[in-house]
């Protein structure tokens, strides 16, 4: 990010090497990454907290499983500016640079990783559930309950911080200047597939699922209208909250797609260290990548017209009722209307004992 040296400390000192292999790429972008970076974390940390506090209140109030997984990927992107933005890209890089122990370095890194799958992967347990709720309404109302939701993400965010200890081991691609070994191809064909290709191929597949079934739903829809006339029920339409899913998917595929092109272009043609053309592209599509982290706020607020009433409870400290609200019935009023209604019915009872009786009704067979 910065224009000091990136040769690791063991490559200095290793003897025949040549020294344009020491020198490392130049920076052309210079600090803008750290503005840009501090930007990030003033503006989205914020944003992501009263993220969750808006959706926190539309989960107890709503008691649905779509604000849980919601809030699990807000409380991930928290993790990953504080893990990622502020303590690998300003600490580590701006403030500290080199003077962090190897050891250290290797447990944030792991740290990072962990949060960068769990940001990304708690979007997959969203998509499962708003495909199930469209193609297969039924299953949904019996398996999408808030006790499932929240053993789905703590299993998930498990599962995420289990995938980031194989990354103790990572490479820095700015520090390290020798060619990639063994290793650091397993893991970046790993990690590679784990925050890309696994998510977005689960992510093409559902999203085309839900969008056929709609277009099924219309032309039925059609045929109905053909053969029995207009007065039919309304097919089913793309949702706010569908349209919201793959707003949030699509981006995701749009901000991270130029930074795992570039991982493997660093893999095989070009190193970060040697070449300061990819060393300015992995700058801008780490920027790039990151900024996915803080965009999801805008995305909910221009969709979801219940997310906006929920923020602007919480900006206004105006504290809404956990549950929709319901005027309570007066004791006086109940006894009341209890009165009223067992005098009606004496009324009715005398009226109807008192009133003369039909010829016919009297009548009697013989």
């Amino acid at each position: 990010m910065i224009d000091w040296s990136n040769a690791t400390a063991s490559g200095l000192q290793e003897p025949g090497r040549k020294p344009e292999e020491l020198q490392k790429s130049k920076c052309v972008l210079g600090f803008v990454p750290v503005i840009y970076y501090s930007v990030l974390l003033c503006v989205g940390v914020p944003v992501n907290i009263l993220t969750a506090v808006a959706l926190s209140r539309l989960a107890c109030r709503t008691k649905k499983a779509l604000y849980y997984y919601l809030l699990a990927v807000t409380g991930s992107d928290i993790l990953s500016q504080l893990f990622i933005i502020f303590v690998g890209f300003l600490l580590e890089t701006a403030v500290f640079h080199r003077d962090v122990p190897a050891l250290l370095l290797r447990v944030v890194s792991a740290a990072e990783f962990a949060a960068n799958h769990a940001s990304i992967w708690s979007t997959v347990p969203l998509t499962v559930d708003r495909y199930v709720a469209l193609c297969h309404p039924l299953l949904h109302r019996q398996i999408s309950y808030p006790a499932r939701a929240r053993k789905i993400i703590a299993a998930v965010l498990a599962l995420a911080l289990a995938s980031g200890v194989p990354f103790f081991w990572w490479s820095d691609m700015w520090r390290n200047s020798n060619p990639p070994t063994a290793l650091d191809t397993v893991l970046i064909w790993t990690h590679v597939t784990i925050i890309y290709f696994l998510p977005c191929g689960i992510f093409l597949v559902l999203n085309s699922l839900i969008i056929h079934t709609l277009r099924a739903s219309r032309r039925r829809q059609r045929r109905r209208e053909e053969e029995r006339g207009p007065k039919t029920a309304p097919p089913r339409r793309l949702g706010k909250t569908t349209a919201m899913l793959l707003a949030i998917t699509s981006v995701f595929c749009v901000l991270w797609a130029p930074r795992t092109a570039v991982v493997i272009y660093h893999l095989y043609v070009s190193s970060v260290h040697r070449d300061w053309r990819v060393h300015l592209a992995y700058d801008l599509s780490n920027m790039l990548a990151m900024l996915n982290t803080a965009v999801n706020f805008f995305l909910y607020c221009f969709v979801s017209k219940p997310f906006r009433g929920a923020v602007r409870d919480v900006v206004l400290l105006r504290g809404g009722p956990p549950y929709p609200r319901r005027a309570p019935p007066h004791p006086q009023a109940a006894i009341n209307a209890s009165v009223s209604s067992l005098y009606s019915g004496n009324v009715k009872r005398s009226r109807r004992d008192s009133a003369p009786v039909s010829p016919h009704r009297a009548r009697k067979p013989p």
